[in-house]
């Protein structure tokens, strides 16, 4: 009886053993279906993404430093300016009132001027008691004519009183008044926030105004140019 069993058990491994070589036949056909997988290979896109985002690198270091996106059709003249330094002198009115604030705008607007590549012995800063002599000082300095543009700069923080509505609203009517009369352009770096920390979160604005300026000092140039010789 044990030859008995031991035949089936003999019977049974043989049948395994060719069961167990069809899976390998399978798995060796696998190989086939990977060999075919270079075709698609996924891993390869990553790479091909990187040439976008390198493309899209320039986009965001255009002459145009402010939000949104301008779409001109082909075949018009176009005059636009670029946040340049060259050649520019540039004025630079600060208010001392909120001088913690203020300060902080006049150190981001030096630094910016000097990434533009205005030489420091091309920048006047005049200091003024608030917001409200901005405008008089923007004034001043634009009538000069010594300078391409003007930075203003103040803090203007809403209080319990009509105060901050008053100041804010003749600091900006102000310093576009100046720029109107004088045909130089004035930057607005004034903050009008509700309190001292909306202010600060909105410090950056100090560089924001520098570029502002030198982007309209070339556009007037350009105009300039192309008038042509009074």
């Amino acid at each position: 009886m044990s030859e008995g069993l031991d035949e089936p058990r003999l019977g049974l491994g043989a049948e395994a053993e060719e069961e167990s070589r069809e899976p390998v036949l399978e798995a060796e056909e696998v190989p086939s279906q990977d060999e075919a997988e270079p075709d698609v290979e996924p891993e390869v896109e990553p790479d091909e993404g990187l040439p976008a985002e390198e493309d899209e690198l320039p986009r965001l270091r255009t002459p145009e430093h402010a939000a949104g996106e301008l779409q001109i059709p082909e075949g018009y003249g176009l005059i636009e300016g670029e946040p340049s330094g060259g050649r520019r002198s540039v004025g630079v009115v600060v208010a001392r009132f909120n001088g913690e604030l203020t300060g902080e705008l006049l150190k981001r607007a030096l630094d910016e001027l000097e990434r533009a590549g205005v030489g420091r012995e091309a920048v006047t800063v005049v200091s003024v008691p608030g917001a409200f002599e901005l405008p008089l000082a923007a004034m001043a300095l634009a009538k000069t004519r010594r300078y391409s543009c003007i930075v203003a700069l103040g803090a203007v923080v809403r209080g319990d009183t009509p105060h901050f509505d008053y100041v804010a609203s003749e600091a900006a009517s102000g310093l576009q008044l100046a720029g109107l009369e004088t045909g130089v352009p004035v930057a607005f770096g004034v903050l009008t926030c509700d309190s001292e920390e909306q202010a600060r979160e909105r410090l950056d604005k100090g560089g924001e105004a520098v570029l502002t300026a030198l982007e309209m000092a070339d556009v007037f140039a350009q105009l300039r140019a192309a008038a042509g010789p009074a």
